[in-house]
């Protein structure tokens, strides 16, 4: 008798089985194969689907308790569905088998297919895991250290004092002045190259000078020893901004976050020289440079009325998540002169050139969160996506001041 492969098999039969009395499988068989005799046509005679091949093994398992038997049929079938079900159906007028009463339910028919989808897709997805897990990271720390590499061999020797510095000192307007070599690698290996080392605490000639050309950022450790250094340059250099590491740590440990974060909170010069006139430089804790200015002695007045408080704007701020999705969607974009349009879940709306990308954003107007694109943001762009519901602007630089407008604007630099 023909048998169906489980390969090829499309469907199975799965049903229960009731008997009010002792039968074995043989008398299960042959009551399915007569009392079905005849009953469906020649095309669905059980027998005839079964030496083609067209249904398979029919598989019967009795357990006899109590006087009954209970038990299971499985019928599988490469028929379609519509004669499926129909010999699905036709198991259910089976009402004696022998002697005894039966009762046969048909409790579902499954798609075999399904099952092999399911299987498909989890055992892909452990095949992924498998990937990311094992491979991705490789490749992830080979180009971290290959970036590293290249950004510790552009550190030189700068001016007649032979300064540790980064590569872009005559190039930028701005200079950062850290105190040690080992600071610049740090700034260096997070793409600041305007970096130079004071190497030790007096100041070098060459810091000087380039205070006269430059703005200078003093950037300093967290320390006692970093109000000392301050002091220095104020009285004989022409400084323009002060910062600082937090309490207790150093600028060579910091981690990318960290060192924007202290750029973006520096004070100018003149603050800094107030503030330091109150910290005594002989306490061994030192006290933060960056603190909030004295309030003025109150002096009696009549009282002025009570104005309600302005209602402040929150600039919104990309999550450390978010803002490493959209570092690499910048970077696939390099040399593309592309733009992506995300919506909130960062995925992608649309791919457009850079130069149709103000008019997609006047047509869309809504459920844009973020624009991702090639190019540099002028004040079109920012005038254009102020009046949408764009909340962050990533591309390779600026024209405009990030704190000039409501929207987070991030370049190349700060990702």
């Amino acid at each position: 008798m023909g048998k169906i492969s489980p390969v090829s098999s499309k469907y199975i039969i799965n049903s229960t089985i009731e008997i009010e009395g002792v039968v074995d499988r043989p008398d299960v068989i042959g009551a399915i194969f007569g009392q079905t005799e005849g009953l469906l046509g020649e095309d669905l005679e059980l027998r005839e689907l079964q030496r083609s091949g067209r249904i398979g093994r029919i598989e019967v398992n009795i357990d006899t308790k109590g006087g009954k038997s209970i038990g299971s049929i499985i019928i599988p079938s490469s028929l379609d569905k519509a004669e499926t079900a129909i010999v699905a159906a036709a198991l259910e007028i089976i009402q004696r088998i022998g002697p005894c009463n039966a009762k046969v339910k048909v409790q579902n028919i499954e798609d075999v297919r399904v099952s092999k989808r399911s299987f498909v897709i989890e055992r892909a997805k452990q095949l992924l895991k498998q990937l990311m897990d094992q491979v991705m990271p490789d490749s992830t720390e080979i180009a971290e250290e290959v970036a590293y590499s290249v950004r510790v061999m552009e550190i030189c020797e700068y001016g007649k004092d032979r300064l540790p510095a980064g590569p872009s000192i005559d190039d930028s307007d701005e200079i950062i002045v850290v105190e040690g070599r080992a600071d610049v690698l740090n700034l260096l290996k997070h793409g600041f190259k305007n970096v130079i080392a004071m190497n030790g605490t007096s100041v070098p000639q060459t810091v000087i000078e380039l205070s006269h050309r430059k703005d200078l950022v003093v950037f300093v450790d967290g320390d006692r020893g970093g109000n000392l250094i301050i002091r220095d340059l104020l009285n004989v250099a022409e400084i323009d901004f002060v910062t600082c590491a937090p309490d207790g740590k150093e600028v060579e440990e910091l981690a990318k976050k960290e060192i924007h974060k202290a750029l973006r909170s520096r004070i100018t010069a003149e603050q800094a020289k107030l503030e330091l006139s109150n910290i005594d430089t002989s306490q061994s804790i030192r006290k933060p440079v960056i603190t909030r200015p004295p309030m003025p002695a109150s002096v009696p007045s009549r009282p002025m009325p009570v104005m309600p408080a302005p209602v402040a704007r929150s600039k919104p701020v990309l999550r450390d998540e978010e803002r490493r999705r959209l570092g690499e969607m910048l970077e696939g974009l390099i040399g593309t002169r592309g733009a992506y349009v995300l919506d909130e879940k960062l995925s992608v709306l649309g791919k457009v050139p850079f130069a149709e990308l103000n008019s997609t954003l006047k047509s869309l107007n809504a459920g844009v969160y973020a624009v991702v694109f090639d190019g540099v943001v002028d004040s079109a762009l920012v005038e254009v996506a102020d009046k949408t519901s764009i909340k962050h602007i990533v591309a390779m630089d600026s024209k405009v001041d990030p704190a000039s407008c409501r929207l987070n604007i991030v370049t190349a630099a700060m990702l």
